[in-house]
Parts: C-alpha cells; sequence; structure tokens
C-alpha cells in the first residue's frame, strides 16, 4: 500500500470526528483528512475544488443524520456533480442507526460503497484502505 488517501468526515458529532480522525491517522496511510459538520458544507468544498484532485477526498465518511443537509440529501447534490469530478470518490454512509430502513435505503444508492454502523473499528477503516489500494493497482 504506497498511495496515502484522501479521507472527508461529514458529521455533526465533534467527538466522533476527533475519535475517527485518530483512529485514521493512527494507521499512517492517509495524506490528508477533512472534515465538515454538515452535508452543505462538504458539497460547497466539492463544488469549489471540481478541478483539484490533490484536495478531493479518495474516500467519504458520511453521516445520514446531520442538520442543514442530511446524508442522504448530500447524495442527491453529489450524484448531480459526479459527472464533473476528474477523481473517483468511494463513499461509505456512517451512522448510528441500526434501522433496516435507513440501511436499505443507504443501499438502494449505486453511489455508496458500503452502510457502516458506528462506531467504526480501525480494522474497518484498514479494510477501506486496503480495497482502495487494491482499485489503484
Amino acid at each position: 500500500m504506497n498511495k496515502n488517501f484522501n479521507f472527508c468526515i461529514v458529521d455533526d458529532d465533534d467527538i466522533y470526528q476527533f475519535a475517527i480522525k485518530k483512529t485514521i491517522e493512527s494507521l499512517n496511510l492517509t495524506q490528508k483528512i477533512i472534515a465538515f459538520s454538515d452535508g452543505e458544507e462538504a458539497l460547497n468544498f466539492m463544488i469549489e475544488n471540481l478541478n483539484n484532485d490533490e484536495e478531493l477526498p479518495d474516500v467519504i465518511l458520511l453521516d445520514i443524520n446531520m442538520p442543514i443537509m442530511d446524508g442522504f440529501q448530500f447524495m442527491e447534490e453529489y450524484i448531480q456533480i459526479k459527472p464533473k469530478l476528474g477523481k473517483k470518490i468511494t463513499i461509505y454512509m456512517v451512522s448510528s442507526s441500526v434501522d433496516q430502513t435507513d440501511i436499505d435505503r443507504a443501499n438502494r444508492i449505486s453511489d455508496v460503497s458500503d452502510y457502516i454502523i458506528k462506531p467504526i473499528k480501525p480494522g474497518k477503516i484498514k479494510s477501506i484502505i486496503e480495497k482502495l489500494s487494491m482499485q489503484e493497482n
């Protein structure tokens, strides 16, 4: 695994953001970690950096329940801008919800790679990075 990936955390929980950043950093396999408190902030960042692959994330860990713009609303908007992006971005919906309705809804979105129930363990982050590394080769 020679490539370091850019991670983006979209979650309104500051404690979760801190914990997942520390987990990702501990693996020493990331180039950059950016975080946003809601989907609108993240979407605006993506639009501002449409052609800047260095700034755009490789992986987005997207919470479902957030103020202003939730994870599902973000995905609706993301699908609109995706054709303009110069980079493939892997998106994981992350939630503490074990509600089958949320899981099914997330799984119906083709641009969502997986639904992960919080908390995310270091092994899961490592397997995400390994999967991305295999896709790169």
